[in-house]
């Protein structure tokens, strides 16, 4: 095992896969010539030269669509967007083409195609560059969607995201390139659609994903000084969920607390809600409880951004909630 941050994770599944198969190539804003907009593809152009490695004008639409047609036309692109709050520009190409492309020509073609890039919030970048897209990809049926929240997840997922033979959205974060994680120096895969419990705790279940899951760790830390085992669910795929892992979960616990940051209005964590009490109910033993971001834009404003992020210390409060506990 070798410690590597995130964005060494991307470069390194994303170089071997295109060691191994000529057919895939990177595209985006800033990938080549500037090594990455946050280094994800330091040292690719250098290797594998301007034909796979394209930096593109600020035309998500633009490079989406010819992404979208070079899959169709046997290519395997990874499309990287400086911010996925950019791919609403390019969206009309990821839903309406690369998701349904597939299906509405009978199978003739399949569109093996991954769009990459930061998610959620980063600071102080203001509403229109600190939004969480999970929930409105994972809404449309022919999309895949996954958020890892650490290197080795990353690496490992990110490499089948390449060679699945349908469109993949793959979700990182500003805040979470330069963390580091023990990889393994030999070739791994990570099957999509299965959660990991990082975790292992009797009293309550924590399901999360993506860098926020770093407020459950810590919570979960506070809460064995009082002896509240908790156990918590890394999803790292949004769709095709793994609700199997989190209903045997909370029929060992018969309590549920959801962590997101995104908006509380139908959100992933509305989703699993609902598979729980249709499928769990009779194991719970408190209502399930969901901690989201406020419902209102994303402030500038530290003192504010501070208090519409969900924490460590909501968590607790969430847990005791459904402990019973005051």
């Amino acid at each position: 095992m070798k410690t590597i941050q995130f964005r060494e994770a991307v470069q390194q599944a994303m170089s071997e896969e295109m060691r191994k198969d000529e057919s895939i190539y990177l595209m985006g804003e800033e990938v080549a010539e500037y090594n990455g907009a946050y280094k994800a593809s330091k040292g690719m152009l250098d290797e594998f030269g301007p034909d796979r490695v394209i930096d593109t004008p600020i035309a998500e639409l633009g490079f989406s669509g010819i992404g979208v047609g070079s899959a169709m036309n046997g290519n395997r692109p990874i499309i990287e967007f400086m911010t996925f709050n950019f791919s609403l520009v390019g969206i009309d190409q990821i839903i309406n083409n690369a998701a349904k492309m597939r299906q509405m020509s009978g199978g003739q073609f399949n569109i093996p195609i991954v769009f990459r890039g930061p998610t959620a919030s980063a600071g102080q970048l203001g509403a229109t560059h600190s939004q969480a897209f999970e929930s409105w990809f994972a809404n449309c049926p022919g999309l895949k969607v996954i958020v890892p929240s650490n290197p080795y997840d990353a690496k490992g997922l990110l490499k089948a995201a390449i060679r699945d033979d349908d469109p993949v959205i793959f979700m990182e974060s500003e805040q979470m390139y330069g963390d580091k994680g023990e990889v393994p120096e030999e070739e791994y895969v990570i099957e999509i659609g299965k959660a990991d419990i990082k975790r292992e705790g009797s009293d309550v279940t924590i399901v999360s994903f993506g860098k926020i899951i770093k407020e459950a760790y810590k919570a979960a830390d506070k809460l064995a000084e009082d002896d509240i085992s908790c156990e918590i669910i890394d999803l790292r795929t949004i769709r095709p969920m793994d609700h199997e892992a989190i209903i045997e979960s909370v029929k060992k616990t018969n309590r549920l607390v959801i962590l997101e940051e995104a908006w509380p209005f139908g959100n992933i964590s509305t989703e699993i809600t609902y598979q729980v009490q249709a499928k769990a109910f009779d194991y719970l033993d408190a209502p399930i409880v969901k901690i989201n971001t406020a419902d209102t834009p994303a402030p500038y404003s530290p003192v504010l951004l501070k208090e519409w992020l969900p924490n460590s210390d909501d968590v607790i409060k969430a847990v005791k909630q459904v402990m019973y506990i005051d």
